[in-house]
């Protein structure tokens, strides 16, 4: 068997699983069938970007997936390797659909592959719905890092336009008069799209050296929970130590005894991620803080691992994370006065409560702590006339409007709502 018939076979074998070359009447649809596996590539090197864009929010998928599914594991990664078999399953079929082209083969695709096609394209279909209804944050990622990754998308679409020409001129060239015309016009287009798509990128890695700006602080989200458990002193202590944050960002909730502590969940069973608590507990002040600290706050991370950066740890690292307990908001501040490091929180309340009276206890804990009030940065908006009356925390914003109107200097929004020049 010559290497010209041996593509042949193989590229129809795969394609429309039939080894013998196709009757006129069977393959009278290869531009439908074309189109579809053109189309299912497509969707699915989009879906995947849009799981590349997303990787870093990992964890936070993973935490809402416990929520609800009560078990820890990796849903993302799952959901990864999904889009990826399929992405590559798509491009291989494309690749196969072009070689039948370029050797003049009709084309068959085998109805097991319409198949996967269809299942795949309502996996992804329910994927982008699922963002869109549940993750709209994340969404919005998708375009913004379009600014960064415009300039190597188009390098990669042009080597690819190039690639596929000659594919493209092939089947011109075998075409009827009618779809020359087609052909030729959707290839223009389609070409002028990627070789004029730099005149309207507008990407921030396109800037002048002088133009730079200096690198921003880091704040320590939860403390450093790659490397420790979230939000527990050993996070805050390494997030100070080895990445030298000039903040602490936490989460603070109020007990039964009206003891500030730090936890980030706070819905039904908000312990049940992060302790080795067994009962249900829905919210932080039906347990006194002597029993919130009876719980091991460190060993899910050990065992769990939900950063896979367990392995970076010493035994000794390792043991410690183990017998991390819920600190109180207290003893987060004695840390912060030890490093002169900033304090940053979002204060949650349960439902039906007075909130006054956590904001008021909230702040006598500050300032009995005894820290300079200029670390403090005080970001929760209820009750905020009673914080500026009572104590000098810097007070952060939660939008522009209500910073400018309360002559603020202070910010904290997602980075998609603000533009490059507001943000530089």
């Amino acid at each position: 068997m010559t290497p010209d018939s041996w593509c042949r076979v193989c590229s129809r074998g795969f394609f429309s699983c039939h080894w013998k070359r196709l009757s006129n009447s069977e393959a009278k649809f290869s531009c439908c069938w074309y189109s579809v596996v053109s189309v299912g590539t497509l969707l699915s090197l989009f879906w995947m970007y849009i799981c590349l864009v997303v990787y870093n929010d990992q964890y936070d998928f993973n935490s809402e997936a416990f929520i609800k599914l009560h078990k820890h594991f990796n849903y993302f990664m799952v959901l990864m390797i999904i889009s990826a078999v399929f992405a590559c399953y798509c491009v291989l079929l494309l690749l196969f659909a072009l070689v039948q082209v370029a050797l003049g083969e009709k084309l068959h695709l085998h109805w097991l592959h319409r198949i996967f096609i269809c299942l795949g394209v309502i996996f992804i279909a329910l994927g982008i719905t699922g963002i869109i209804q549940c993750w709209k944050d994340e969404w919005l990622i998708v375009p913004f890092s379009l600014q960064y990754t415009a300039p190597f998308l188009q390098f990669g679409a042009v080597g690819a336009l190039t690639l596929l020409s000659w594919f493209v001129f092939q089947a011109f060239l075998k075409a009827k008069e009618g779809s020359k015309f087609l052909i030729a016009v959707v290839f223009l287009v389609v070409s002028a799209f990627i070789l004029l798509w730099p005149l309207v990128i507008h990407s921030p890695c396109l800037i002048d050296f002088k133009d730079l700006k200096a690198k921003p602080d880091l704040f320590g989200h939860r403390g450093a929970p790659m490397l420790a458990p979230e939000n527990t002193l050993m996070s805050f202590e390494r997030s100070a130590t080895e990445c030298n944050v000039k903040a602490f960002e936490t989460d603070v909730q109020l007990s039964k005894d009206r003891i500030p502590f730090l936890m980030h969940d706070h819905k039904s069973e908000f312990l049940k991620r992060t302790t080795n608590i067994t009962k249900n507990v829905s919210c932080g002040n039906q347990l006194n803080f002597d029993e919130l600290k009876t719980l091991n706050a460190g060993e899910w991370f050990v065992e769990k691992d939900p950063f896979h950066t367990v392995h970076l740890l010493t035994e000794n690292q390792k043991n410690t994370a183990k017998m991390q307990a819920i600190p109180s908001l207290r003893e987060l501040l004695e840390l912060a006065k030890q490093n002169n490091t900033k304090v940053i929180f979002d204060l949650y309340h349960p439902k039906n409560c007075d909130d006054i009276n956590d904001t008021v206890d909230t702040v006598n804990t500050i300032l009995a702590s005894g820290i300079d009030q200029k670390l403090i940065y005080w970001l929760p908006p209820k009750n905020r006339e009673y914080v500026k009356n009572a104590s000098d925390f810097i007070q952060v914003y939660g939008n522009e409007s209500e910073m400018f109107q309360e002559n603020g200097s202070h910010l904290n929004v997602k980075y998609s709502q603000l533009t490059m020049d507001k943000i530089r």
